[in-house]
């Protein structure tokens, strides 16, 4: 993602001191950020879920795409540098390169995560486990209607799953 950084100019970018939330789970904010240097990590309810440390990192574009609120919390874990771009929707729109990358980005993680699904499938097959859904999940993942996507787990479930 360091291709985004040459996007990075003309706009705000930020000072964030360790333990400063730049994204808050629930909350709405229409901003892509990107990371110039520093460590962020994501927080999906009370659990850390990943660290990014990468410069280009970008973070705020599942928001940005589905007009929803944020799915994450992201918090600085050290002193860092993020740009911020504002109207990321105008944003994407005139710099399609960058919609593209992110398209891609997006396409790798989800690619990462079928294999992975894919991978439980076919370990837990027969087990009669809770594991052994894994295969309604991703035909799931595979019909769900653009529309009105929920995140589904044992606290909130998703109805059409």
């Amino acid at each position: 993602m360091r291709a985004v950084l040459d996007y990075c100019t003309g706009g705000t970018e930020r000072q964030v001191k360790a333990g400063t939330l730049v994204v808050t789970e629930g909350g709405t904010s229409g901003h892509l950020y990107v990371l110039m240097e520093g460590k962020l990590e994501v927080i999906k309810g009370d659990t850390v879920v990943a660290t990014v440390a990468e410069r280009g990192a970008v973070l705020g574009e599942m928001s940005v795409l589905l007009g929803q609120p944020h799915t994450a919390t992201v918090r600085a874990c050290s002193d860092a540098v993020i740009y911020e771009i504002e109207d990321a929707a105008s944003f994407l729109k005139q710099e399609p390169e960058v919609a593209l990358l992110i398209a891609r980005m997006l396409a790798q993680r989800l690619n990462v995560a079928n294999t992975y699904l894919a991978d439980l499938k076919r370990q837990y097959a027969g087990h009669g486990t809770h594991l052994a859904m894994v295969g309604e999940v991703l035909q799931s993942m595979i019909n769900l209607p653009p529309l009105e996507v929920s995140p589904g787990s044992d606290r909130q479930s998703d109805p059409r799953m």
